[in-house]
């Protein structure tokens, strides 16, 4: 069993959710919310808000993992560089902490958590609700997206570190080419 944080960057709306299993194993749910921020304020304490706000849920429930959604380029520039500011946030609190943190794209977690890369908001939050047997589906929508991502570390994240692990591993034992293609 694994406790995982799942992160939904945003500065006005960054979702957070804790989901707790193993792959094959039924999923349990600990904690959902969002740390808001108002969208008047300054950069700067908006981001203080966000540190104070996943300090206190690494704090509460104590994670081993963190997965944050990757950011990805849309057309509203404002939007992508507040979502990546918010992102290297939750990164920096958990790296301080000695957490792992990975990232993963929007149609990974879609993937993982619908069968489909392609999925929409709401097909992901049913099933987030199904799989984590809640009575209601959870809301708002950045809150259901954290659980999302929570739950596709859970059953991608282990597998996709024991490959890295495995492809650098191999890096390291493969014989270089030596002089003329000879090996060393």
């Amino acid at each position: 069993m694994v406790r995982v944080l799942g992160v939904d960057p945003g500065l006005t709306r960054c979702g957070i959710g804790v989901v707790e299993g193993a792959p094959g194993r039924p999923l349990r749910m600990l904690g959902v919310g969002v740390v808001r921020t108002p969208a008047e304020a300054e950069i700067g304490p908006r981001l203080l808000l966000v540190e104070q706000g996943i300090e206190a849920w690494l704090d509460e429930h104590k994670p081993e993992l963190v997965a944050v959604e990757r950011v990805f380029a849309q057309h509203n520039v404002r939007t992508v560089m507040g979502t990546a500011q918010a992102s290297a946030v939750a990164m920096l609190c958990a790296t301080r902490r000695g957490i792992p943190v990975t990232l993963h794209t929007p149609s990974e977690v879609k993937a993982a958590v619908t069968g489909s890369g392609r999925a929409d908001k709401a097909q992901v939050t049913a099933m987030v609700q199904r799989l984590l047997r809640l009575d209601a589906p959870p809301k708002p929508a950045d809150a259901a997206d954290a659980l999302a991502l929570a739950i596709c570390h859970i059953w991608r994240g282990g597998a996709t570190n024991r490959l890295e692990a495995a492809i650098k591993a191999a890096a390291r034992t493969t014989p270089s080419p030596g002089p003329k293609g000879t090996l060393r």
